[in-house]
């Protein structure tokens, strides 16, 4: 395995949360490969071969103001990558993180693993500055939908129609507030996310 230690953002049980670099690319690609579930179910189709290469370097839409993009890798006592996520910092407004995705390997669900690694991610983004986290899941998507509903996550808009390579699904934008600022100082600062966004 070729992921820099020296990256290391924190530890959670025996997992390291490490921030993955370019050179990273082929790893992450064969995580996506030997775990497809999310890609044949919200894409249609299984993972292209530049998928983590896309992941990577996708830019986002022109007039999107953000910070920095980040692909975080959580890494086993055996060094694999167990768990692969994708954030925006700063999205649309300050203190606002975007989580793009968030990727378990499949043998480890319905063990509690993703509950305590999100649990990790989530304390490193409060002290890294987070106010507010937003994330999109595709209705429908039930064992998706409770997990973030679980971890204190609030629908505000739906968007209908999204196209995601040979699939179509309306998302569940949804928001979790880390502090003092809640859900309407969101909403008067993201627009875009309000219930009644076009």
């Amino acid at each position: 395995m070729s992921v820099e230690m020296d990256q290391m953002l924190f530890e959670v049980r025996d997992y390291r949360a490490v921030e993955l670099v370019h050179s990273d690319i082929p790893v992450i690609q064969r995580f996506l490969t030997e775990n497809p579930e999310y890609f044949l179910s919200a894409e249609g189709c299984m993972p292209a071969d530049t998928q983590a290469k896309e992941e990577f370097e996708s830019e986002l839409p022109e007039g999107w103001a953000y910070t920095r993009k980040h692909a975080i890798g959580f890494i086993d006592a055996s060094n694999e990558l167990a768990a692969f996520a994708t954030l925006v910092s700063d999205l649309f407004a300050d203190g606002v993180w975007h989580l793009g995705l968030f990727m378990l390997s499949t043998d480890r669900h319905g063990h509690g693993v993703a509950r305590y690694l999100y649990d990790g991610l989530e304390n490193w983004l409060k002290a890294s500055g987070a106010k507010w986290l937003r994330l999109g899941v595709i209705a429908g998507n039930v064992r998706a939908e409770h997990f973030w509903e679980r971890n204190g996550y609030l629908e505000t808009r739906r968007r209908h129609g999204v196209a995601m390579r040979n699939a179509t699904h309306t998302l569940r934008v949804m928001i979790k507030p880390l502090g003092e600022a809640g859900l309407s100082e969101y909403l008067n600062l993201v627009k875009r996310d309000r219930p009644d966004a076009s």
